[in-house]
């Protein structure tokens, strides 16, 4: 059993063992309702899944063969309702709970398969169904989970099967489908045991290849990290050896950080579809989980892994420190988080499973766990003050779950950082910091201080521990600090956690011994003396309404900001011995006494709390008497109004004046009240001993002619009400000492119910109930009389008084009401016409009980008549009175909702367990003790308060769904009553009561299902009603856009027809609200929609009922046309309804082909619609509507004919869409229409994305009853859109698809009546009409029905070809995305060739005419390019391969054309084709490997690459000759000049167009195909940067910095490095300086790549240029070097260093010895002196041995003259500002002498004194 059971309530866990057996019962329940024959049955088993949820949370010792049988029934449910979405997600998110419960202990098999069939049928299909968005997202969003759950049971030899499925979708990188391949491969490839031999050597090999085919892409390196690291972790065996410097350097890559000063992020993304993306969703911008998961997994002795680790901490850490903060800190935290988190857990799974299996020799051994850990401090280090709070926490939690690793390494860390912390003045927010580290390691600090085994060779290891300790608990004193909030909480997170360990607090224990320097009792006096003072400088954050009573817990920081502060006076309180505690109470009892703190109440109240809790019988005495008397002496002489229960006084009869307290006595009252309540809330039967005292304070409380003490008096009520009559813990937080100090922590996963005592439990004695009972005749019944008499007999004259005497009345209700909870029995519920109360006979049973009952069934049911008398009353004669309706609405909630205020208590307390400190928390790792756990260990006080709240959950629920499946229960009458008066008030005149009423009447709807038809039909008729006013049509929109009601429309055929009708038939409602309330319920409909159940398709017995489906269709078809003078938007209403209703049709085989035809034709007219958004939704309607494709050609040939259309070559639509679009002008009038929709703006939009693009006139509203969730994932484009010269398009390719549908479905008449229409338009000069040709002709070419290709040879091409040739430049992005749709590939995966492609592409490579403007020449290869952009390289036919190299040809001899427009579009159209060629070229060589063909496609022109570099390379350098800056030798010599100026001006040419091609091959992501031409290209880019040519150098910068982001794989990384160092030593230094920028960055990128003997030569190469003869250069190469420094090789760090330092001496020694300047060049002095700068700022924050001799050799030289000087005192300032925070520390690793060095280098001298 598990220990959340095993600690209930006694009666409670009794009962919990008869679960078991239930639960079997509910699993047989299931079974018997599903019926094989019967697929809609599945619907039947639904009210199965909530009980079965239950079952998971109360964590119930169930049968494992029962959730076996109940796994394999749910798979079997979830695989047969298909379309039936909502079932699949309930199914489905239930099935995922009892896999991830239960998955170690079950046993099955599951097929991949049909997950895959599910997804593509429902998400990757054109198939779109009915259903609203957000049930489409949440069913794909179930079905990934139950696939990663289920993904550890597919057989052996899935993985094969998976990888044979997504492989071939992989094969072309620039084509969208390979994102959604290494989607579906990250999904459903299993690594789970049985399919290990699938995982080989070149299986990664290939992984790796593949992942570096899309460089800079979030998308594709999330999906291919996630794989690698499933498989490191799930196959330690395997050698990874070999791959480490591959994934090193992926995993550094991912995390975007500014390297040098360039950009944190990439330039350009490979894009991404919307869809796809938001498919396969990652949480994350960077996959920081997968990479700590790999990185964590890869250690294993003898491995590299640590090394490669520590250079990765090396080149990120700086990164962390809080200056270096962006956009990249939230990745870096959580690869801090993960790291640790994923360290801890393997190695808990280590301890645990060291089982002789072979596995221990790749167990982390003790050296690698300290190296890991010292790696991890350095990250920890940096980001332990960092300014964002999520670092700084995720720095502490880490901190402390290392400190049980490695203690003897992470706790001196805290120690000594917590010193800092105390001594440093400049940065106070450190101690916070600081403190919370200390006390989220309190328990490590305890246990190293009492372990043996750190009584090491330092003996006195044990005493830091614990002298910190003690430092800390002292210095917490003057953490509490009103001014201070964090510091404060952090303070008590500290004291909470070092009590937490301490089984008792007494000055004669053993604690003094262990703290010798804290005398207990003095503590505890400075703490509650500071404690008091905080107190008292409090100041109040809530406001009280006059409404409601305030609630007395809310306050300050101390109550708002977390539970620290109770749990702190708790566990101190708790943990004092007897003496202590005596002395606490006695200060305690004597502040509470003196002072009114109004702004504390809370506070001081739950200080008040935390005593009663510890020690009831003395806290009474000195506490809860002394207020009660000092309550009551308060209260005597003032005035009384009697409305307490004692009847009406003479006061208020005598005056007519209004009675009221003084404001100082009222103030005073309320708070003793209200500290009072929170005091007595745990003080249970010793209040009898007070029983009088209490109800005589209760009374006079609400006789009080105030509301404030009236507040005041329920509060008491409520409060007296649950001490006496609820289960609760006692003695919490006292534990059974066995003479030990430290408190034994307890993990639940590791229960033994023998060997732990369960907490004692307040059990209600029969006085205490006695007691309640007394209390509810005196303020319940009481007071429901007094009610009734008031409501019948009106005994007040005065409505002043009345009102008053009503709130008091109704307050008291509420207070029991509150304070009883569920201990007041429930309704008796109604079966038939008689009653039924053995509710416990139900098919199911979850254990539960709040507390012991008091009162009975018949004194609620007498309490909701009472409440519907006045709830009538008020409404006729006080109607204006929010304040007492909103106080019947709260009575009415907790009559008719039993259970659910202890749901809502449950819930808040749930949100504070997510503040739950790390403090209280011991991982399962525990190195100290060497004791390791199977989960998080908790101290008992922490659980027992986990089980308390466990319990009031249970209580919550017992009874909650017993109605929903139990068909023989009905609500009862009253429950009824209560529905009908929180109905009528939910659609009151005020919006608050209107909220309020809504709440509790949804939460009587969910328990009760029944009654929601019978509020339908209400609420729709008040919208139908023209004379409804406009508050109940507010009212009525409110609770039909509830998802309760929603999800019940589908299944009722009444309620649905009549929701329906009503929303379309509240036109008349004219007011702005009424309409934007209608509005947005519509727009929930459509978004919650789940489809119409068959039930309400099949043809009803009866008629008369009016809701005959058909007839529903065709009324609201009747509706939506736009004739009927409807406002637009409910003729837009009316035609969703009807697409909606005929999409739900279609699913039904019985339903009438008329619906289909008929609609599809109205919404073909619709396209003429003058409504702008009506014809945007036929759009989708169209779309959607029109399937069939008798006339496509492809269709007959790969297809077999199905019987439909056996003998009958027209579609079902085919005979009504003839006679629409052969009306004279239809397609003129339509295209015209649809243009309208075209809005051509300036600003920049997105291109191409499958949008309408109509964001100009449509609101966000209007899109989601237009737009379908989307109609098909793979939405055009198929390919990525980059190319720029194609400028903003606004092609919509949903137009150009209802043209290509149409075509497919009527065949050549369609053709013939669009040709004049297609003719006109084309040749329009108005773009927006061109935009429209463009999508027609693009459906028209795209659409391979029989007679395209005739059409083709008759009029098409001559129209393409005038478009070609056409001077308009406006539409040529979309003319091109017109041909790039035309040209598209077939199929799901873009795998055929349209019949109409090679047509396309040769008219588009004819040559033009002689003449023609350069504009032409643009929109021709614009045109070239968008169309190779859609052929496939890896399924090129031989046409295709002839046409690329005959386009090669002529796109190289056009490389200089004269116009830069022309120059661009031949960049980008030579990147497109070139990259297709390689790709080509790639496929080829490995199906050669694999013997299929040979390769002989592309012989004789394989040398065009380099051609292409030779040539780059040799025009640099005649460019650098002819154009550098300052070309002063060519200025005498102009016949030089003159001779060379048209050579030069066509090299210029070529070279811009060349880096076009380079710009457009990294932005396209297609460089990973040209990686040897990117290679022999880098020269040029960095060596024209700075020409007096700017729009060469302008573009060779932005091929710069785009190269910069290209990783080299090692085959072209060897050339790359020989052609910068060649470039390092180019007679042109701006070269020079270029190319040290460029090695910054190369460097960083490739350091895990590089060789020793690469990395050497470029090491060797910059220290030469600091000596080189341009100051620039020098500088330039210091700063590079100091970056480089950081995370280079040691070895090569060390050398330099000591080079540096070596030279640097010898210098100055010569300069000695002569007594004035050597022989020295400047160049090389300044080079020594700018190698100690790098090697002196290459540690910004840290303080090595080397550094202060460094440093100081450095300041000696600043009698140098200029540039040594400068760059002296500039690395000087750098070190002073960057050691500034920790100076105070760090200067004690200087010597006097060197201190005065460095104060000789400034005028500051004092700082470094």
């Amino acid at each position: 059993m598990h220990l959340y059971n095993a600690w209930l309530p006694p009666p409670v866990a009794l009962e919990t063992k008869r679960e078991k057996e239930s639960f079997g019962l509910v699993v047989r329940s299931v079974r018997d309702s599903w019926r094989s024959d019967d697929l809609e049955s599945v619907y039947a088993s639904l009210k199965w899944i909530s009980v079965i949820d239950l079952f998971i949370k109360a964590k119930s010792d169930i049968s494992l063969e029962d959730v076996e049988e109940l796994v394999e029934l749910g798979l079997r449910f979830f695989h047969a309702s298909q379309n039936k979405l909502y079932a699949q997600v309930r199914w489905g998110n239930i099935l995922v709970r009892l896999l991830n419960k239960h998955r170690k202990r079950l046993s099955l098999e599951v097929q991949w398969r049909p997950f895959y069939d599910n997804l593509l049928k429902t998400h990757f299909s054109r198939n779109t169904g009915p259903e609203g968005w957000r049930l489409r997202q949440r069913h794909f969003e179930t079905v990934t989970s139950l696939i990663r759950s289920c993904r550890k049971f597919f057989p052996s030899g899935s993985a094969s099967e998976v990888w044979s499925e997504f492989r071939p979708l992989l094969g072309n990188p620039w084509h969208n489908s390979c994102f959604e391949g290494s989607g579906f491969l990250r999904l459903f490839l299993p690594t789970n045991s049985v399919n290990e031999d699938f995982f080989s050597h070149n299986w990664i090999n290939q992984c790796i290849d593949i992942w570096n085919t899309v460089p800079n892409c979030q998308f594709w390196d999330s999906q291919w990290a996630a794989i690698i690291a499933r498989c490191i972790k799930s196959y330690p065996l395997f050698d990874w050896e070999h791959f480490l410097p591959l994934l090193y350097t992926r995993f550094l890559n991912m995390f975007e950080v500014p390297v040098a000063s360039g950009n944190g992020s990439y330039p350009f993304f490979v894009d991404v579809p919307r869809n796809t993306r938001f498919l396969f969703s990652n949480k994350a911008v960077v996959p920081s989980k997968a990479v700590a998961k790999s990185i964590v997994y890869l250690l294993k002795p003898g491995s590299f892994a640590q090394e490669y680790l520590e250079k990765l901490v090396d080149l990120l850490e700086q990164y962390y420190h809080p200056s270096n903060g962006g956009r990249w800190t939230y990745a870096l935290e959580r690869f801090l988080r993960y790291l640790v988190i994923t360290f801890q857990k393997r190695l808990q799974q280590e301890q645990l499973n060291a089982n002789g299996n072979g596995s221990e020799k790749i167990f982390l051994r003790k050296s690698e766990i300290v190296s890991f850990v010292k790696v991890v401090l350095k990250l920890i280090d940096r980001g332990q003050y960092s300014k964002n709070d999520s670092l700084a926490e995720t720095v502490a939690a880490a901190t402390s779950i290392l400190s049980y690793v490695e203690p003897l390494v992470v706790l001196p860390f805290i120690a000594s950082r917590f010193h800092v912390a105390l001594e440093t003045m400049t940065a106070t927010h450190q101690l916070t910091t600081a403190v919370t580290s200390v006390a989220f390691a309190g328990r490590a600090l305890f246990l190293a201080s009492f372990s043996s085994s750190f009584r090491t060779a330092d003996g006195g290891s044990n005493d830091v521990f614990v002298d910190l300790l003690m430092i800390s608990l002292s210095n917490a004193l003057l953490g509490l600090d009103a001014n201070d909030p964090p510091k404060t909480l952090a303070t008590m997170q500290l004291i909470g956690s070092i009590f937490s360990n301490i089984v008792s607090l007494n000055d004669n224990n053993n604690v003094s011994s262990f703290m010798p320097s804290i005398n207990f009792s003095e503590w505890l006096d400075e703490f509650l003396c500071r404690l008091f003072t905080l107190l008292q400088n409090l100041e109040a954050s809530s406001i009280t309404n006059e409404g409601t009573p305030s609630s007395s817990t809310s306050g300050t920081f101390l109550v708002e900001d977390g539970p620290y502060f109770f749990c702190m006076l708790e566990i101190l309180l708790g943990k004092l011995s007897k003496p202590l505690f005596s002395q606490a109470l006695k200060k305690i009892s004597k502040f509470v006494q003196t002072n009114v703190l109004p702004g504390a109440i809370a506070e001081v109240g739950l200080l008040c709390c935390a005593c009663v809790h510890s020690c009831p019988e003395e806290a009474a005495v000195r506490l809860i008497q002394p207020i009660l008397f000092s309550i009551l002496s308060s209260l005597q002489g003032s005035p009384v109004t009697g409305f307490g229960g004692i009847g009406i006084t003479d006061d208020l009869l005598s005056n007519k004046a209004k009675l009221a307290l003084s404001p100082a006595l009222e103030i005073a009252v309320d708070y003793q009240l209200k500290i009072l309540s929170l005091a007595i809330s745990y003080a249970g039967p010793v209040l009898l001993c007070c029983k009088d005292l209490l109800k005589e304070a209760i009374t006079a409380a609400f006789n009080a002619p105030s509301w404030k003490v009236n507040g005041g008096g329920d509060h008491v009520l409520r409060s007296l009400f649950g001490s006496l009559v609820l289960y609760y813990p006692i003695d919490q937080y006292k534990c059974h000492s066995d003479g030990t100090l430290l408190e034994e922590w307890i993990s639940t996963k590791s229960y033994q119910s023998e060997q732990m005592t369960s907490p004692l439990w307040h059990l209600p004695s029969e006085d205490e109930v006695s007691f309640a009972n007394e209390l509810l005749n005196l303020h319940f019944c009481s007071a429901l009389d007094d009610l009734l008499l008031i409501c019948q007999s009106k005994i007040h004259s005065e409505p002043g008084i009345e009102k008053e005497h009503l709130k008091v009345t109704l307050l008291r209700i509420d207070s029991t009401l509150q304070g009883v909870q569920s201990c007041l029995p429930d309704f008796h519920a109604s079966v038939g016409n008689g009653a039924f109360n053995d509710l416990g006979s139900s098919s199911f049973l979850i254990a539960g009980a709040i507390g012991s009952t008091v009162g009975s069934s018949e004194l609620r049911e007498k309490a909701v008549e009472i409440i519907h008398v006045a709830c009538k009353y008020l409404l006729e004669e006080r109607s204006d009175d929010s304040i007492l309706l909103i106080l019947v609405i709260r009575i009415m909630d907790a009559l008719g909702n039993y259970g659910s205020l202890e749901y809502e208590e449950w819930s808040n307390h749930r949100q504070a367990w997510k503040l739950e400190s790390a403090a209280i928390i011991e991982p399962p790792i525990n190195f100290i003790t060497a004791s390791h756990s199977q989960g998080k260990k908790r101290p008992r006080w922490a659980l027992i308060d986990k089980v308390y709240m466990h319990n009031t959950w249970r209580s919550s629920q017992s009874s909650y769904h017993l109605f929903r499946t139990s068909t023989g229960l009905s609500p009862s009458d009253h429950a009824c009553l209560l529905m009908d008066d929180l109905l009528q008030l939910s659609l009151y005149n005020y919006e608050t009561v209107r909220i309020v009423a809504g709440k509790s009447l949804l939460k009587i709807l969910k328990r009760w299902p029944s009654m929601i038809s019978k509020c339908v039909l209400a609420l729709s008729d008040k919208l139908q009603n023209s004379n409804s006013p406009e508050h109940e049509v507010l009212g009525s929109c409110a609770l039909l856009s509830t998802q309760t009601v929603i999800k019940h429309l589908t299944m009722d055929r009444k309620s649905f027809s009549s929701f329906l009708l009503g929303v379309l038939a509240s036109y008349h409602h004219e007011s702005m609200k009424s309409q934007k309330a209608i509005n947005e319920l519509f727009v929930k409909f459509n978004i919650h929609f789940a489809g119409v159940s068959r039930s309400i398709l099949k043809k009803s017995q009866n008629h008369s009922d009016g809701s005959e489906f058909t007839d529903l269709v065709l009324e609201i078809g009747s509706m939506s046309v736009d004739t009927t003078g409807l406002h637009w938007r409910y003729n837009l209403m009316a035609n969703r309804i009807l697409l909606l209703l005929t999409m739900a049709s279609m699913s039904d085989p019985d339903s009438s082909s008329n619906i289909l035809s008929t609609t599809a034709g109205h919404f073909l007219k619709n396209l003429r619609s003058q409504l702008p958004q009506t014809r945007m939704l036929s759009i989708s309607a169209l779309n959607t509507l029109l399937k069939e494709s008798p006339h496509k050609i492809l269709d007959r040939v790969h297809h077999p004919i199905s019987e439909d259309f056996k003998g009958n070559d027209k579609s079902s639509l085919e005979g009504a869409l003839s006679q629409i679009f052969c009306e004279e002008g239809f397609f003129s009038d339509t295209m015209n229409s649809l243009s309208h929709v075209h809005i051509i703006t300036d600003v920049e939009s997105t291109s191409s994305r499958g949008t309408h693009g109509t964001a100009s006139f449509q609101s966000l509203a209007d899109k989601s009853i237009t737009h379908f969730y989307f109609d098909f994932s793979a939405s055009w484009p198929r390919t990525p859109s980059w190319i720029s010269v194609l400028g903003n398009d606004t092609f919509y390719p949903h137009f150009a698809r209802i043209f290509k549908r149409l075509v497919q479905e009527c065949g050549m008449p369609i053709l013939l009546a669009l040709q004049s229409s297609l003719e006109q338009f084309s040749n329009a000069k108005e773009r927006s009409k061109q935009c429209v040709a463009a999508e027609a002709l693009a459906g028209v070419l795209h659409s391979d029905v029989i007679g395209l290709v005739e059409a083709w040879d008759s009029w098409i091409k001559v129209q393409l070809q005038k478009v070609i040739l056409a001077p308009s430049v406006d539409s040529i992005p979309e003319w091109a995305a017109s041909i790039r749709y035309a040209v598209t590939g077939k199929g799901k995966y873009g795998t055929r060739a349209p019949i109409l492609r090679q047509r396309i592409l040769d008219c588009l490579v004819a040559p033009l005419p002689q003449v023609v403007a350069t504009n032409v020449v643009t929109k021709r290869y614009a045109f070239l390019s968008a169309a190779l952009i859609e052929v496939s390289p890896n399924r090129m036919q031989s046409q295709e391969v002839e046409l690329h190299q005959k386009l090669l040809e002529e796109l190289m001899t056009s490389m200089i054309h004269s116009s830069a427009q022309v120059r661009e579009a031949i960049g980008v159209a030579l990147s497109v084709l070139c990259s297709n060629i390689r790709l080509r070229e790639s496929f080829i060589l490995s199906i050669c490997d694999k013997g299929e063909t040979k390769a002989d496609d592309f012989t004789g022109w394989q040398n065009w690459g380099q051609d292409l570099t030779q040539r780059a390379s040799e025009l640099a350098v005649n460019i650098q000759n002819t154009l550098q800056s300052d070309h002063s030798e060519f200025q005498g010599n102009k016949t030089y000049i003159s001779e060379h100026s048209n050579n030069e001006s066509q090299d210029v040419k070529w070279m811009e167009t060349m880096f076009h091609f380079i710009i457009s091959s990294l932005k396209s992501g297609r460089s990973s195909a040209l990686l040897d031409v990117m290679v022999g290209l880098l020269y040029p880019a960095i060596s024209l940067q700075e020409t007096s040519n700017k729009d060469l150098s302008m573009l060779a910068k932005a091929s710069f910095e785009l190269l910069k982001w290209r990783i080299f794989p090692v085959p072209h990384l060897q050339q790359a490095v020989s052609v910068l160092l060649s470039s390092s030593n180019d007679c042109n230094w701006r070269t020079r300086y270029a190319t040290l920028t460029y090695l910054r960055t190369f460097l960083y990128r490739h350091t895990f790549i590089l060789s020793r003997m690469e990395k050497q030569q470029i090491w060797e190469t910059m220290e030469k240029l600091l000596k080189d003869n341009q100051v620039e250069v020098r500088e330039h190469a210091a700063a590079v070097l100091a970056a480089l420094m950081k995370g280079g090789d040691e070895d090569l760090v060390r050398d330099f260093r000591d080079r540096a330092i070596k030279e640097a001496a010898s210098i100055q020694k010569r300069r000695r010895k002569r007594n004035s300047s050597s022989s020295d060049s400047v160049a090389s002095v300044h080079g020594a002196v700018l190698a100690l700068a790098a090697s002196v700022l290459s540690v910004p924050y840290d303080m090595p041995s080397w550094l202060p001799d460094q440093v100081t050799i450095l300041a000696r030289f600043i009698s140098e003259p200029s540039p040594v000087r400068s760059t002296v005192m500039k690395a000087v300032a750098e070190f002073r500002r960057t050691h500034a925070d920790t100076w105070s520390v760090q200067k004690d690793s200087f010597s006097e002498e060197q201190l005065e060095v460095l104060a000789d280098t400034s005028s500051s001298a004092s700082y470094f004194a």
